[in-house]
């Protein structure tokens, strides 16, 4: 699997909402090996796009297209500043990846001196769905220079804020804090999403 994260600041965000509309309706159908994004919009008015394809060269292949390259030209437009992307050809899914049900999703960025350490923690599955109920999935991206960003699925935010004071086994989080640095979150207060299935 391959995810480029998008991000950059946006005030038109109903105008942004329908070009996005309009490439789901017209341009979807024809991007060869897309298989879904997880969207949405900050309180202070950045746009995050996490978009799953299952190759890097589906997503160059689109990208490269001249139907794609309107589509963004027009949506470019709709920024107020500069866009930031993030490509990742190394993907660990937990559960499944999310859910498009989800009700609330976090981004979560930052630097892992072990990425194996980081992929290994993500498979331990069982453990953390018995803590943690509210987590629906989450897809874990891992860039060359070993910046991560973990796109997390909850059910609710009322649920993930709960969760997040459940206290964790004390060699979980020496392993979490031994695997990642430099960590920020961003809150999609009301994500949308899209998949290739429907």
């Amino acid at each position: 699997m391959f995810i480029q994260i998008i991000q950059g600041t946006c005030t038109r965000q109903d105008e942004l909402r329908a070009v996005l509309d309009r490439w789901l309706q017209e341009l979807a159908p024809g991007a060869d090996g897309w298989l879904g994004g997880t969207y949405g919009f900050t309180d202070d008015d950045m746009f995050v796009a996490v978009i799953r394809f299952d190759s890097k060269e589906s997503a160059m292949a689109n990208s490269a297209s001249r139907e794609q390259s309107e589509w963004w030209a027009a949506t470019e437009g709709l920024l107020d500043g500069p866009v930031q992307f993030h490509d990742c050809t190394d993907v660990t899914l937990m559960m499944n990846g999310g859910s498009d049900q989800a009700g609330f999703v976090q981004i979560v960025r930052g630097r892992a001196d072990d990425p194996d350490a980081l992929r290994a923690m993500m498979s331990e599955t069982d453990l953390l769905h018995r803590m943690r109920p509210d987590i629906l999935g989450a897809t874990l991206a891992i860039g060359a220079d070993g910046t991560f960003t973990e796109t997390v699925a909850f059910t609710d935010e009322d649920a993930a804020r709960s969760g997040e004071q459940v206290e964790m086994p004390e060699d979980m989080r020496d392993r979490m804090a031994a695997a990642m640095h430099d960590v920020s979150f961003t809150d999609l207060h009301h994500p949308f999403f899209a998949s290739a299935s429907g």
